[in-house]
């Protein structure tokens, strides 16, 4: 049960980091709801920073997060980067946001057939 209540409390977090770095969001709250239901809870908190870091900063990450990304599905990654890409504050590099996220998703695609 601990467990459990952790991994709760580690989505929490990373989802109030998101909310503090992105305040706004530009999509739906319908759709807003159903991208922290049905995304974020398919990977680990941990990976989730490291997508994000990867694609807005210049992050890494590892194979087994690459094998989560991919196992969560390209709509909702597609749609996790866009939602943050979105932002005042970061949309002047939407394009370059977009783009790392892409070649994120094509490096762990690549990644997840070898293994």
């Amino acid at each position: 049960m601990g467990y459990s209540t952790s991994q709760t409390t580690i989505v929490f977090i990373v989802v109030a980091l998101v909310c503090a770095i992105v305040p706004a969001f530009s999509v739906e709250d319908a759709e807003a709801i159903s991208l922290w239901d049905t995304c974020l809870l398919k990977i680990s908190p941990k990976c989730a920073l490291d997508i994000i870091g990867v694609v807005f900063e210049n992050g890494t990450i590892t194979d087994a997060c690459c094998h989560d990304l991919v196992q969560e599905g390209k709509v909702c990654h597609d749609t996790l980067i866009k939602y943050i890409a979105h932002r005042p504050l970061l949309v002047s590099h939407e394009t370059q946001y977009l783009k790392k996220s892409t070649d994120l998703w094509a490096h762990c695609v690549s990644i997840s057939q070898t293994a």
